[in-house]
């Protein structure tokens, strides 16, 4: 549905074009100093203005409405609050009678019987991803001193990707990137067996985020090519350090000491400006689809601090499933 977590729950609510967007976050421990002004440096890492972003600009300024009392968590669920401004609804009108190819258009119309709200898809868009972002911020304070890095690692199948963009938009075309995120200073055996691994909890998060289609941990699909006697990371002393670090910091399910590391792949955004094919719903036939609105060329630019915020909020959830995390 559309909540994540056990004992650190995340629930996200709103439409791309509805009034607004946000989370509830039940399950933080009381205490911790938390303002709005704490998460503006990550929502500013998620917004629009680069090339090949989307034209849409929103202040995108956090409202808590409930959980924090006198500048700290009260121990009562967070109702974070983000009011949608720019919106230009009349663009998605012809969708709900020729789908766009690739997007929600059709199977949404069809889970929800036609009342689904399609503007700008909907609950199914990007635009709901900042009440992870937000929750992400929370997440991190309870984690203390985890740090998480995020990098984009290719977009268009080259890490020297700025030709790639500006080709792609003039053409009118989309591209599909490759975001890593390395952990740092983890315990040894966080994770629940069996089915609340790391990688198992972590990939659940991630695979919420639109657009995101594969993730890999440490090695991932090259493991598959590698023997026994490449892969295995030597233990080095009593920390769990190792001399190589091939499975990404996960063994067994649980964390090992090292940094951890995963890769998400993201695929190309179905809104393309190119003429497309589709069917009219209507009556059966084919039609060309030209697509308006204002979309992101790729969703790697300003998916870091979403894939950050996902995996954060996950490894938060296993802690606090996990053992008791002390807080200052």
């Amino acid at each position: 549905m559309n909540t994540f977590g056990r004992n650190f729950r995340i629930s996200v609510f709103g439409e791309s074009h509805g009034e607004s967007v946000g989370v509830l976050i039940d399950g933080c421990p009381a205490g911790i100093e938390l303002s709005e002004k704490d998460f503006l440096p990550d929502l500013q890492k998620r917004q629009s203005g680069a090339e090949g972003t989307t034209p849409r600009k929103e202040s995108d300024i956090p409202q808590i409405k409930s959980g924090v009392f006198k500048g700290r968590t009260s121990g009562s669920p967070i109702l974070i609050e983000f009011i949608n401004g720019d919106k230009k609804s009349d663009d998605y009108e012809q969708f709900r009678t020729i789908p766009r190819p690739g997007q929600v258009d059709f199977v949404a119309a069809a889970k929800y019987k036609g009342f689904n709200d399609y503007r700008g898809g909907g609950h199914f868009s990007a635009r709901i991803t900042i009440g992870i972002v937000a929750a992400g911020v929370v997440a991190k304070k309870i984690l203390n001193n985890v740090e998480f890095k995020t990098r984009i690692i290719e977009i268009g199948g080259t890490s020297d990707f700025q030709d790639n963009l500006k080709k792609a938009v003039s053409e009118g075309d989309t591209l599909g990137g490759v975001i890593e995120c390395s952990i740092y200073n983890l315990p040894v055996g966080l994770g629940e067996p069996y089915f609340d691994s790391v990688e198992s909890v972590i990939s659940h998060a991630l695979f919420s985020i639109p657009s995101v289609k594969a993730v890999e941990f440490g090695e991932g699909f090259r493991s598959a090519k590698m023997k026994g006697s490449e892969y295995n990371d030597t233990l080095l002393d009593l920390t769990g350090r190792t001399v190589t670090n091939n499975c990404g910091g996960i063994t067994g399910g649980l964390s090992n000491g090292n940094q951890m590391i995963f890769r998400a792949a993201l695929r190309p955004p179905s809104s393309i400006s190119k003429q497309q094919k589709s069917i009219n719903l209507k009556t059966g036939e084919k039609e060309d689809l030209t697509i308006k609105g204002r979309h992101d060329v790729c969703p790697a630019l300003r998916a870091q601090v979403i894939i950050e915020a996902a995996a954060a909020v996950a490894v938060c959830d296993l802690f606090l499933t996990g053992k008791t995390v002390e807080h200052k």
